[in-house]
């Protein structure tokens, strides 16, 4: 069964102002006065009463959307660890990504070593709810090690190049902070 479409027929103003518009009231701590003034700015007239019926009857819809899905047993997490300067030391920074490209956790340490990885994956665990069908990792031993004591059952993949989603992550990640 398919969600219904939101319908914007009878609107005056368009979808993309109008989602904007609960976007910022509910993503945000503003008040409808301050998301009024906001809009004000990008040249939209609308009443802060009008952004909140607006909220009322889209924002639940809205919502609905853009929940993720829910972990299920035949997920494929993808888990790469890079170095990076924090206040001129050297620190790293590992990273779990699902199938879809979607970072599932990301976590900072001083170590790159079986402790860090462990604790990455009983992370990972605690935050997903269930363990995924496969790991796919890089040639980093330390990523078997954690895997044997803390989830021994999934099926863990060692490969430079099976690896490409979790770099692809990072590397798009990086791109948006420039």
């Amino acid at each position: 069964m398919s969600a219904p479409t939101i319908s914007y027929e009878n609107h005056r103003f368009p979808p993309q102002v109008i989602a904007h518009a609960v976007w910022l009231y509910f993503r945000f701590p503003l008040s409808l006065r301050l998301v009024e003034e906001m809009l004000l700015e990008r040249g939209i007239v609308v009443s802060y009463e009008t952004i909140r019926r607006w909220g009322r009857k889209f924002g639940a819809a809205y919502a609905k959307q853009l929940r993720r899905k829910r972990p299920s047993r035949e997920d494929i997490w993808h888990l790469d660890e890079v170095v990076v300067s924090i206040g001129g030391r050297n620190h790293w920074l590992w990273r779990a990504v699902d199938k879809d490209g979607d970072v599932l956790d990301e976590i900072v340490q001083v170590r790159r070593d079986t402790k860090a990885a462990k604790r990455l994956l009983i992370r990972l665990l605690k935050k997903q709810g269930l363990a995924p069908k496969r790991i796919v990792t890089d040639k980093l031993r330390s990523y078997g090690a954690a895997k044997r004591d803390v989830m021994p059952a999934v099926e863990h993949r060692s490969h430079k190049g099976l690896n490409n989603r979790a770099e692809n992550s990072l590397c798009r990640c990086e791109n948006e902070n420039e």
